[in-house]
């Protein structure tokens, strides 16, 4: 083993990810609560109090995932004080693509007027855990000296596969677009950890769209196989029975409390998640950045648009410890630990 001065030193010459500047982006159209009840027959009332879902955007034909993740990036690079052509790397992290090829980040990259600039460009999917993968990519590329500055952008449009025959799914989603800037310039992530338990991957379903069911084959399956399907009790309960074990190992590697972080930022999943998840782990209710009253679950989407409400609306700050975490189709878990 090195000794304690070589490996400071050894630490100290290692580059880490910061977040440089954040962004989102919103579409036009915004549906109330109310809106959702006259939609379903209810009483007026009805979605917020059974949901805690005030209201939600949702996406116009004109705001295409790549539109919305490119305005976001926009945002994310003023904030950082960088110019697009200075990107290393840009990384989509979108729960769903825009299309099957070429890739959404290929896509935004073009709308960014870099589409003779090589700079590489790739999505990477993990649901609506995509932007804690995408960034615990980026930290690695960072780490080992292979990128400066890197674009990570989650953009999602639920709307467009949501089966309103089922209430319990479709009226809690909501679409928009968020990204980061990512600089070498910090300590990099403390932690990271991911953790999938396929035994629960029938709880979340969207099985159109790739090579099994398809529209040359049989257009009635394809139809039907391009709308979600959850069943959300099911997810609870498997992500509830592994959350705890999952976090006290993530917090052991960052060698951290749950006390000593400033902001915790969750995936948006549900207002049952949120109001109660959390609070069965001991997690402090007032460090946690909520969204999902006026955002609903935004997929993948859901953890930087909190991160960036968070920070402009100070509650995230430079120097604050902050926790990322969530549970995402799979059913997968994931989290980490970093410094603003």
């Amino acid at each position: 083993m090195w000794p304690r001065s070589k490996t400071e030193t050894f630490k100290a010459a290692v580059p880490g990810m910061h977040i440089l500047g954040t962004g989102a982006y919103l579409p036009r159209r915004v549906v109330a609560s109310s809106e959702i009840d006259c939609r379903l027959g209810w009483a007026e009332g009805s979605c917020e109090a059974r949901y805690g879902l005030a209201k939600r955007h949702v996406a116009e034909c004109d705001e295409t995932s790549s539109m919305m993740g490119t305005e976001a990036a926009r945002q994310a690079l003023a904030a950082a004080g960088i110019e697009a052509n200075e990107l290393d790397l840009i990384i989509g992290a979108c729960g769903v693509m825009e299309q099957a090829i070429p890739s959404t980040a290929t896509l935004v990259q073009a709308r960014l007027g870099l589409g003779d600039s090589g700079i590489p460009s790739y999505d990477v999917n993990a649901t609506c855990l995509s932007f804690v993968q995408a960034l615990d990519l980026a930290a690695m590329k960072i780490r080992l000296g292979q990128a400066r500055y890197i674009l990570v952008f989650s953009a999602d449009i639920a709307s467009v596969g949501l089966d309103w025959s089922d209430p319990d799914t479709a009226a809690i989603f909501g679409d928009g677009a968020a990204a980061v800037v990512l600089g070498a310039h910090g300590e990099g992530p403390h932690a990271s950890r991911f953790e999938t338990y396929s035994s629960g991957g029938q709880a979340c379903l969207l099985e159109g769209g790739g090579t099994r069911i398809s529209a040359a084959r049989d257009p009635i399956a394809a139809a039907r196989a391009s709308y979600f399907r959850m069943d959300g009790q099911a997810a609870f309960r498997t992500a509830a029975r592994h959350l705890p074990r999952f976090l006290r190992r993530l917090m052991g590697e960052a060698g951290a409390a749950l006390s000593d972080l400033a902001c915790i930022i969750p995936h948006q999943a549900s207002g049952l998640a949120l109001e109660h998840g959390l609070s069965r782990l001991g997690i402090p209710q007032d460090r946690v950045v909520k969204t999902f009253a006026m955002f609903g679950n935004q997929i993948a989407t859901s953890i930087p648009t909190a991160l960036h409400s968070a920070v402009q609306s100070g509650r995230v700050k430079r120097g604050d410890l902050t926790l990322l975490v969530g549970t995402s189709a799979g059913l997968s878990l994931g989290g980490m630990v970093l410094r603003f």
